[in-house]
């Protein structure tokens, strides 16, 4: 009997990434990714400083450090990188969410779901954001009330600024997109970058 996928919001997706990635041929992933590694049963990769191992066979993801896995929304964004992702190279410059192809078109959503996210979750508390971002080896950067650099994935980078808010203006937040992820990554999933970056900062707090 097949099992009955609950919680579709999450699961269903998967599934569907998860059955496709058992169909991907693994010399396809590493033409158009050159910094990935196969060692002919699993998929290495290097997410916000921690390195995960992806079986082919299972599509079972398992973490180097001996910690726990992300969530299924995170692993279901690995899998389409795998599936889609490509290697573009940084070409030295920075974008903004809207700046790039589609962004004016998903702005809304994306400022609720990454922007107004961050500047609640971190703007009231900068010292605790700060210290988070240390202990995820981030890098300062002298933007904002505070603001850090991200190795993202494999050449992709994001800064993080934040603002804290006063009697007068709310907490704000900015996410940067290092160049490549104009090209590199479709506008729906520059929105789960967001997401993966917020949520993965939140777990330090």
């Amino acid at each position: 009997m097949a099992m009955r996928l609950e919680n579709h919001k999450e699961e269903v997706p998967f599934a569907h990434y998860a059955q496709r990635f058992r169909a991907l041929a693994p010399e396809d992933a590493l033409s158009r990714l050159g910094a990935l590694r196969y060692d002919g049963r699993e998929f290495f990769l290097r997410l916000l400083g921690r390195e995960y191992a992806v079986s082919h066979a299972e599509c079972a993801f398992r973490a180097l450090d001996g910690g726990s896995v992300p969530g299924l929304p995170t692993q279901t964004f690995l899998l389409r990188y795998l599936l889609e992702g490509r290697d573009v190279p940084w070409g030295g410059s920075w974008k903004t969410f809207r700046e790039m192809p589609w962004g004016e078109m998903y702005i809304q959503p994306y400022t609720g779901r990454v922007l107004q996210r961050a500047a609640y979750g971190f703007g009231t508390n900068v010292a605790r954001f700060s210290a988070a971002c240390r202990q995820l080896g981030a890098r300062e950067l002298k933007h904002g009330d505070a603001g850090f650099e991200f190795d993202f994935l494999d050449g992709y980078r994001l800064q993080l600024l934040v603002w804290a808010g006063d009697e007068e203006f709310p907490p704000n937040a900015q996410l940067i997109y290092s160049d490549n992820f104009a090209e590199g990554f479709a506008a729906e999933d520059r929105v789960v970058t967001g997401d993966i970056l917020i949520s993965t900062i939140k777990a330090q707090l």
